[in-house]
């Protein structure tokens, strides 16, 4: 059971490093390295930056259960 939470927590920390590496930046950050900063000319925030937003705060929940659970799995 605590191997498949660790591999659970290491796959959802990639994604969640992969999700906030996506969003648009407010200046020069790691987000312009990945083209952030050429889609910041068209402004406003779009249905793709809501989607995102909403991704990134679902798999930062599932990854906090993740810890919260392994830690319940290693502490019984």
């Amino acid at each position: 059971m605590a191997l498949g939470l660790s591999i659970f927590l290491i796959v959802m920390s990639i994604i969640m490093i992969l999700l906030v590496l996506l969003h648009k930046g407010k200046g020069a950050g790691l987000s312009d390295l990945f083209g952030g900063g050429v889609s910041s000319n068209y402004g406003g925030s779009s249905v793709v930056e809501r989607n995102l937003d909403r991704l990134t705060i679902l798999v930062g929940g599932l990854w906090f259960a993740g810890v919260v659970a392994l830690s319940l799995v290693l502490k019984g």
